[in-house]
Protein backbone atom coordinates (compact mmCIF):
# COMPACT_ATOMS: atom_id res chain seq x y z
CA UNK A 1 0.00 0.00 0.00
CA UNK A 2 1.54 3.53 -0.59
CA UNK A 3 -0.99 5.07 1.97
CA UNK A 4 2.54 6.41 4.09
CA UNK A 5 4.28 7.92 0.80
CA UNK A 6 0.73 9.93 0.26
CA UNK A 7 0.92 10.99 3.80
CA UNK A 8 3.99 11.90 3.32
CA UNK A 9 4.00 13.54 -0.20
CA UNK A 10 -0.08 14.96 0.64
CA UNK A 11 -1.19 15.23 4.05
CA UNK A 12 -4.42 16.96 2.64
CA UNK A 13 -5.48 14.50 0.08
CA UNK A 14 -4.14 11.57 2.91
CA UNK A 15 -6.70 12.91 5.11
CA UNK A 16 -9.39 13.63 2.96
CA UNK A 17 -9.68 9.88 1.34
CA UNK A 18 -8.84 8.14 5.06
CA UNK A 19 -11.80 10.07 6.08
CA UNK A 20 -13.68 9.04 3.08
CA UNK A 21 -12.67 5.52 4.19
CA UNK A 22 -13.42 5.76 7.50
CA UNK A 23 -17.12 6.86 7.04
CA UNK A 24 -17.82 3.64 4.72
CA UNK A 25 -17.02 1.29 7.49
CA UNK A 26 -19.33 3.28 9.81
CA UNK A 27 -22.31 3.18 7.58
CA UNK A 28 -21.39 -1.04 7.23
CA UNK A 29 -24.06 -2.26 10.18
CA UNK A 30 -21.58 -5.20 11.27
CA UNK A 31 -18.85 -3.40 12.46
CA UNK A 32 -19.09 -2.24 16.15
CA UNK A 33 -21.09 1.14 17.35
CA UNK A 34 -17.77 1.22 19.80
CA UNK A 35 -16.25 3.60 17.32
CA UNK A 36 -17.37 6.78 16.52
CA UNK A 37 -16.61 6.80 12.64
CA UNK A 38 -18.40 10.09 12.09
CA UNK A 39 -15.81 12.02 14.78
CA UNK A 40 -12.58 10.08 13.73
CA UNK A 41 -13.40 11.03 10.42
CA UNK A 42 -13.44 14.78 11.31
CA UNK A 43 -10.71 14.42 13.73
CA UNK A 44 -8.89 12.84 10.49
CA UNK A 45 -9.78 15.59 8.26
CA UNK A 46 -9.03 17.65 10.91
CA UNK A 47 -4.94 17.61 10.41
CA UNK A 48 -5.70 18.22 6.84
CA UNK A 49 -7.63 21.44 7.92
CA UNK A 50 -4.37 22.11 9.94
CA UNK A 51 -2.62 22.23 7.25
CA UNK A 52 -4.20 24.02 4.97
CA UNK A 53 -4.67 26.87 8.24
CA UNK A 54 -0.84 26.83 8.80
CA UNK A 55 0.22 27.50 5.03
CA UNK A 56 -2.82 29.80 4.58
CA UNK A 57 -1.54 31.49 7.94
CA UNK A 58 2.06 32.18 6.85
CA UNK A 59 1.64 33.20 3.24
CA UNK A 60 -0.86 36.08 5.18
CA UNK A 61 1.81 37.25 7.25
CA UNK A 62 4.40 37.04 4.28
CA UNK A 63 1.62 39.59 2.21
CA UNK A 64 1.16 41.74 5.48
CA UNK A 65 4.54 42.34 5.54
CA UNK A 66 5.70 43.14 1.87
CA UNK A 67 2.32 45.54 2.44
CA UNK A 68 3.68 47.45 4.97
CA UNK A 69 6.88 47.78 3.28
CA UNK A 70 5.37 48.99 0.22
CA UNK A 71 3.52 51.37 2.28
CA UNK A 72 5.86 52.44 4.67
CA UNK A 73 9.49 52.30 3.11
CA UNK A 74 11.19 54.19 5.26
CA UNK A 75 9.30 52.54 8.29
CA UNK A 76 11.92 51.43 11.35
CA UNK A 77 10.95 48.28 10.99
CA UNK A 78 11.92 47.35 7.03
CA UNK A 79 14.79 45.04 8.16
CA UNK A 80 12.23 42.74 10.13
CA UNK A 81 9.55 42.84 7.85
CA UNK A 82 12.45 41.68 5.27
CA UNK A 83 13.28 38.70 7.30
CA UNK A 84 9.73 37.99 8.21
CA UNK A 85 8.80 37.43 4.53
CA UNK A 86 12.03 35.17 4.30
CA UNK A 87 10.85 33.01 7.82
CA UNK A 88 7.51 32.79 6.85
CA UNK A 89 7.88 31.89 2.64
CA UNK A 90 9.96 29.37 3.99
CA UNK A 91 7.16 27.89 6.38
CA UNK A 92 4.56 28.15 3.90
CA UNK A 93 6.71 26.57 1.14
CA UNK A 94 7.46 23.54 3.04
CA UNK A 95 4.09 22.85 3.95
CA UNK A 96 2.67 24.00 0.78
CA UNK A 97 1.38 21.04 -1.60
CA UNK A 98 -0.62 22.06 -4.87
CA UNK A 99 -4.25 20.14 -3.15
CA UNK A 100 -4.03 22.97 -1.50
CA UNK A 101 -4.32 25.29 -4.75
CA UNK A 102 -8.14 24.27 -4.55
CA UNK A 103 -8.37 24.58 -1.09
CA UNK A 104 -7.34 28.04 -0.02
CA UNK A 105 -9.38 30.89 -0.74
CA UNK A 106 -6.80 33.47 -2.07
CA UNK A 107 -8.62 36.11 -2.75
CA UNK A 108 -9.57 36.11 0.96
CA UNK A 109 -6.35 35.74 1.93
CA UNK A 110 -5.51 39.29 -0.18
CA UNK A 111 -8.50 41.08 1.16
CA UNK A 112 -7.55 39.94 4.78
CA UNK A 113 -3.58 40.23 4.22
CA UNK A 114 -4.61 44.31 2.94
CA UNK A 115 -6.90 44.46 5.90
CA UNK A 116 -4.51 43.97 8.55
CA UNK A 117 -1.57 45.46 7.27
CA UNK A 118 -3.98 48.81 6.88
CA UNK A 119 -4.40 48.08 10.56
CA UNK A 120 -0.99 47.43 11.90
CA UNK A 121 0.25 50.77 10.00
CA UNK A 122 -2.52 52.69 11.24
CA UNK A 123 -1.02 52.13 15.07
CA UNK A 124 2.07 54.10 13.67
CA UNK A 125 0.26 56.30 11.85
CA UNK A 126 1.09 55.22 8.33
CA UNK A 127 -1.43 54.25 5.85
CA UNK A 128 -2.19 51.51 3.13
CA UNK A 129 -0.66 52.87 -0.12
CA UNK A 130 -3.66 53.64 -2.39
CA UNK A 131 -4.38 52.04 -5.63
CA UNK A 132 -3.59 48.41 -4.44
CA UNK A 133 -4.95 45.39 -6.64
CA UNK A 134 -8.30 44.39 -5.72
CA UNK A 135 -7.98 41.09 -6.37
CA UNK A 136 -4.76 38.41 -5.66
CA UNK A 137 -1.73 40.07 -7.91
CA UNK A 138 0.21 36.66 -7.12
CA UNK A 139 -0.23 33.11 -8.05
CA UNK A 140 -0.03 30.34 -5.49
CA UNK A 141 2.58 28.82 -7.07
CA UNK A 142 4.70 32.60 -7.07
CA UNK A 143 3.71 32.82 -3.71
CA UNK A 144 5.30 29.30 -2.29
CA UNK A 145 8.18 29.81 -5.05
CA UNK A 146 11.71 29.94 -3.80
CA UNK A 147 12.02 33.55 -5.80
CA UNK A 148 9.52 35.27 -4.22
CA UNK A 149 11.66 37.86 -2.34
CA UNK A 150 10.44 41.26 -0.84
CA UNK A 151 12.20 43.01 -3.77
CA UNK A 152 10.64 40.41 -6.17
CA UNK A 153 7.22 41.22 -4.54
CA UNK A 154 7.37 45.29 -4.16
CA UNK A 155 8.52 45.57 -7.92
CA UNK A 156 5.41 43.28 -8.69
CA UNK A 157 2.78 45.75 -6.57
CA UNK A 158 4.58 48.62 -8.09
CA UNK A 159 4.19 47.76 -11.33
CA UNK A 160 0.56 47.75 -10.62
CA UNK A 161 0.01 50.17 -8.72
CA UNK A 162 1.74 52.35 -11.60
CA UNK A 163 -0.58 50.64 -14.33
CA UNK A 164 -3.79 50.53 -12.39
CA UNK A 165 -4.19 47.03 -13.07
CA UNK A 166 -6.37 44.71 -10.49
CA UNK A 167 -5.52 41.69 -12.21
CA UNK A 168 -2.53 40.07 -12.76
Amino acid sequence: MDRPSLYDDDIVTWAEEQAAALRELGARGELSNAVDWELVAEEIEGVGRAQIDAVDSALRLVLIHVLKYLSAPNAQSTASWRSEVLTFGRAARKRYRPSMRQRIDWEDLWIAAVGEAASQLQIFGDHIVAGLPREMPFTPEELVSPDFTMDWALERLAALLDTGTGHH
